[in-house]
């Protein structure tokens, strides 16, 4: 995340409390970031965090 109270964090790491209220204070930014923050989002509120813990065992830091 390049800014914020969670500046320095991976997205796929941030909780999705912080963003439900993202997305409740006025949605996400436009561009790259504001898809990315919104396909995190859903993958976490579908309960489909198993996709983001087989790509940090695969790809590790790098993810």
């Amino acid at each position: 995340m390049p800014f914020g109270k969670f500046s320095g964090w991976r997205l796929c790491d941030l909780p999705i409390e912080y963003l439900e209220w993202f997305k409740r204070k006025g949605g996400f930014p436009k561009g790259i970031l504001g898809v990315q923050l919104d396909t995190v989002y859903e993958i976490k509120l579908n309960g489909l965090e198993e996709i983001i813990s087989e790509l940090k065992k695969q790809y590790g830091k790098k993810f």
